[in-house]
């Protein structure tokens, strides 16, 4: 029994540490992009909890009670994206969202049976927040697996210099 528990254990967090970043401490703070993404991962991490653990009751009851919040979180996400990967701003963003719900599933799977234990607390805690502003800080402060870093302070700013047209000249 006890070795069982050691060997999901190790499993656990070698899982976590082998797939994952986590924006715990950010040197930025609670930029919007930070913020949003925050909240994306706690929104997909319970996603994944319901699709694992039979909860879809509990997720579309989290979505429909935070609907105004997610959508604003998902525009400021969306900003992100684009002036940082401009033209493949979409792409991006499509390939960030399937990462994350991919780390977090494979973070499941190594978890077992003891996943939806661990995970289905959350509907809970999430269901006792009443703001947008208790959202945010409650997707702060949890341990939402990432599949990447991404700089959220800001997008880049592009060090391109302006492109100058010449007038055209009229024959002379």
């Amino acid at each position: 029994m006890f070795l069982s528990r050691l060997l999901a254990a190790g499993v656990l967090t070698a899982g976590i540490l082998h797939s994952s970043v986590t924006f715990a401490a950010s040197p930025c703070g609670h930029s919007p992009a930070h913020e949003a993404f925050n909240v994306q991962g706690l929104k997909s991490e319970l996603m994944v909890t319901a699709l694992s653990c039979s909860a879809q009751d509990r997720y579309n009851a989290f979505v429909a009670k935070f609907r105004t919040v997610l959508l604003n979180e998902e525009d400021k996400l969306n900003g992100y994206f684009r002036s940082t990967f401009g033209r493949s701003a979409q792409r991006e963003h499509d390939d960030y969202i399937t990462q994350l719900a991919n780390v977090q599933s494979e973070r499941g799977l190594q978890s077992g049976t003891i996943f939806c234990q661990q995970r289905m607390a959350m509907f809970d805690e999430v269901n006792a927040l009443d703001t947008g502003e208790d959202l945010s800080n409650y997707s702060d402060a949890k341990d939402v697996t990432q599949p990447a870093s991404f700089e959220s302070c800001a997008a880049p700013t592009t060090t391109r210099a302006p492109v100058r047209r010449r007038a055209a000249h009229k024959g002379a």
